[in-house]
């Protein structure tokens, strides 16, 4: 049976980072659609918003389907001009802070994107881990490492890089990552440099049929995407993790958040 078609529409005067953050978390707990998503950030001016009204209610009326609008609106003049829309909406103000104003006895800053601000020190605490995350990408540096939160590795194509990178951006955490190659399984031992941080390795494995198709995608027809050279490096992948007492984790059908989530409980880290 085919997936039912919906537009996801995520509206915000800011980035749209959190209304798309929550619309992914909510909308992944549903099977059977086919979600379309498109976004209306920095709505800041009345204009803007008027615009993004007749284009949620064009939709409506092309579709035949109340589109679903997901929003971040701090201003109530331009969210009352915004429920006029024929949709469906999910408005994170309206649902959560309201009963949170309540609770607290307080009423909310209405401060566009303050929660991502450069005076927030978990923002400058997540741009120094996504810095430390891409200049220790793929073994290219090794300085420092003695400052890294964790240091993931495993062969090419196995979801070190994205790991990495969400848990700097989600967690703040400073997280390297290291290829394990041929060359290392032929010499049987880790390379050098990582020896002195046993306690931070983490490996990621993956199902070879699973690699193949991605790395196929990158490199066709080559050795290196070849199903035959796939199982030969994670068999030889997890044989050496095995050996060293290094816990790796299955990439194969987790998600990254998921796969992140296990590796900060992993941690005992609080998230």
């Amino acid at each position: 049976m085919k997936p039912q078609k919906r537009t996801i529409i995520y509206v915000s005067d800011g980035t749209g980072i959190t209304s798309e953050t929550l619309g992914h978390g909510l909308l992944a707990q549903f099977e059977g659609f086919e979600f379309k998503p498109l976004r209306f950030p920095f709505l800041d001016n009345e204009d803007k918003v008027r615009d993004c009204l007749d284009r949620i209610n064009e939709l409506s009326r092309i579709e035949g389907m109340r589109p679903i609008v997901v929003m971040t609106q701090t201003n109530q003049d331009y969210s009352a001009i915004l429920h006029q829309a024929n949709a469906f909406f999910i408005d994170l103000f309206d649902a959560f802070i309201a009963p949170l104003e309540q609770e607290l006895g307080s009423r909310y800053t209405r401060t566009v994107g303050l929660s991502h601000g450069h005076a927030n020190p978990e923002y400058n605490s997540r741009i120094a881990a996504m810095n430390f995350a891409l200049a220790h990408d793929d073994g290219v540096s090794d300085t420092d490492l003695k400052s890294a939160d964790v240091i993931l590795v495993g062969v090419s194509r196995s979801g070190k890089t994205p790991t990495s990178l969400y848990l700097s951006l989600q967690f703040s955490l400073k997280a390297a990552n290291y290829p394990l190659i041929p060359e290392d399984f032929e010499r049987g031992d880790l390379p050098s440099r990582l020896q002195p941080f046993r306690t931070k390795l983490y490996g990621l494995t993956i199902a070879p049929e699973q690699l193949h198709r991605i790395r196929s995608d990158r490199r066709p027809n080559s050795k290196y995407s070849s199903l035959e050279n796939c199982r030969y490096e994670v068999a030889a992948a997890e044989r050496m993790m095995r050996r060293e007492g290094i816990k790796w984790f299955d990439t194969t059908s987790r998600s990254i958040e998921e796969l992140s989530v296990q590796l900060m409980q992993e941690l005992n880290l609080e998230h």
